[in-house]
């Protein structure tokens, strides 16, 4: 029954507190997300490949003392490697590689005492703001199996939304970790450019869009867990400013009377559904009633602009990951290594683009960053930190967003990423917070967006949100 195991009551840190004060042993924590990995995948197919047998042999072992001892994860299967285990991206091309060593994330979450169960079902390359790839099937959202996740890092969401794990892995590249925790009810920040270090793949100056972190039900364990990845290694192309305490620290003090920009559009695109705003509007009434100033603004930039130049760097790195692979294997690429709408994109940005455009997507990163950069500057009549929706519609059903019929995607993806994508483009951290849900019960999260280095700020408001609102910790029958 629910509520009768710690993993059901505490999040990751109160887990680790109660392993390292010897109130249950981190064998039993781990054999017990083991058990409902096995219990309840079948049906919603969150994981890609798992490592029980070494998990326990780690624990037997004994784990490093660190924050994290004892605490069960899962590692998205998305350029973040577990050694041993096969590092897909989602796709067949890349079905077959194993690592033999993790990746710098990895290896900072296991030297804090993690132990890494597996990794997660993610979307070809992580294309998809929803997680239906062919490798590894459809991942289905816990409240309704035949809905979305959100992609691209939906196996994680579900892992966590139904306490398989308390926290996983994600990463963002147009808003893959605050759309699945939209989706399934969770809190998901994606930090600042820089703020993680991207090792062992560079990508265009180490990822101007892209960055790792972590879905989870509570945000001190955001925090916590941003405490333990954060930091650039020597030689990084990107290191984001020195933030002034722990992040549990920033998480924890009260953030000020903030004034908060409220958006119901992106940019001069298209408003949200009335669901969606009328979960806007109640967040907003609730940051009012904390005491935060509200004002209705319209965000500085121009949907397509941002877009394109986000598509155009997030392709480029796309492109030559799949050369590199072809290369590394010796050969051309086949007609079946690739999904159809994949193979679409690197048809085109593998022939067509010049570096001359990628040029200009990376000037149109930095203007757009301007202009946002001047909104989210309070000493100049800008705001603390800015107010929309996370998605522009509810949780979609299943194949909305198939990637073997691409016009679904060419007419639904780019309002999925509407309000998210254009802060993966500027560099600028936000995240999503689980505030309201539609009329079937899926939950709708709303986005707050802070300056760059405003990781600190956003995790402070959120502790606020967080204890004036509080959400559901597992989604129900879970």
């Amino acid at each position: 029954m629910a509520g009768e195991h710690p993993l059901d009551r505490l999040d990751a840190t109160g887990l680790a507190a109660a392993v390292r004060d010897g109130e249950i042993e981190a064998r039993e924590v781990v054999e017990e997300s083991i058990a409902r990995i096995e219990r309840h995948d079948p049906a919603l197919n969150a994981i890609a490949h798992t490592r029980f047998d070494e998990a326990r042999a780690e624990v037997e072992a004994g784990l490093p003392e660190g924050p994290l001892r004892g605490v069960p994860v899962l590692v998205k299967d998305l350029y973040a490697d577990v050694a041993g285990l096969p590092s897909t991206r989602g796709s067949r091309l890349f079905a077959d590689l194993v690592p033999s060593e993790d990746s710098e994330l990895v290896r900072r979450y296991r030297a804090a005492g993690a132990v890494v169960l597996g990794t997660t079902n993610v979307p070809e390359f992580g294309l998809n703001a929803s997680t239906e790839g062919q490798l590894f099937g459809p991942c289905r959202n816990p409240r309704d199996l035949e809905r979305s996740t959100g992609g691209s890092s939906g196996g994680s969401a579900v892992a966590v939304a139904t306490r398989m794990v308390p926290v996983a892995t994600a990463s963002d590249g147009g808003g893959s970790i605050r759309i699945p925790a939209s989706m399934n009810g969770l809190f998901g920040l994606k930090p600042g450019r820089g703020r993680v270090s991207p090792a062992p793949y560079p990508s265009l100056l180490s990822g101007p869009v892209s960055v790792h972190h972590a879905l989870t039900t509570t945000v001190r364990d955001s925090a916590l867990l941003l405490d333990v990845a954060h930091g650039a290694l020597p030689g990084d192309a990107f290191a984001a400013p020195t933030p002034e305490a722990p992040f549990v620290e920033l998480a924890a003090r009260a953030p000020g009377r903030l004034r908060i920009g409220l958006a119901t559009r992106p940019g001069d695109g298209a408003e949200a559904s009335g669901e969606v705003l009328a979960v806007l509007r109640r967040a907003a009434d609730l940051l009012a009633d904390l005491g935060h100033e509200i004002v209705e603004t319209t965000l500085d930039y121009v949907l397509e602009e941002s877009q394109g130049g986000g598509a155009v760097l997030m392709g480029a790195g796309f492109a030559s990951a799949v050369d590199a692979r072809l290369t590394e294997l010796g050969r051309d690429l086949r007609d079946d290594d690739l999904e159809p709408f994949s193979r679409v994109l690197y048809e085109h940005y593998r022939h067509s683009l010049t570096g001359l455009e990628v040029c200009r997507a990376q000037e149109t990163a930095q203007r757009v960053g301007w202009r946002l950069g001047r909104q989210l500057d309070p000493r100049s009549g800008g705001f603390d930190v800015l107010l929309t929706p996370t998605l522009a519609d509810p949780v979609p059903p299943l194949g909305t967003l198939d990637t073997t019929r691409p016009e679904t995607i060419w007419e639904h993806a780019g309002r999925y990423s509407a309000f998210t994508s254009v802060f993966n483009l500027t560099g600028q951290p936000a995240m999503s917070l689980p505030l309201g849900s539609d009329a079937r019960g899926l939950p709708i999260g709303v986005q707050v967006a802070a300056d760059l280095g405003g990781e600190g700020l956003l995790l402070s408001l959120a502790t606020q949100v967080e204890r004036a609102a509080p959400w559901e910790l597992v989604a129900p029958g879970f």
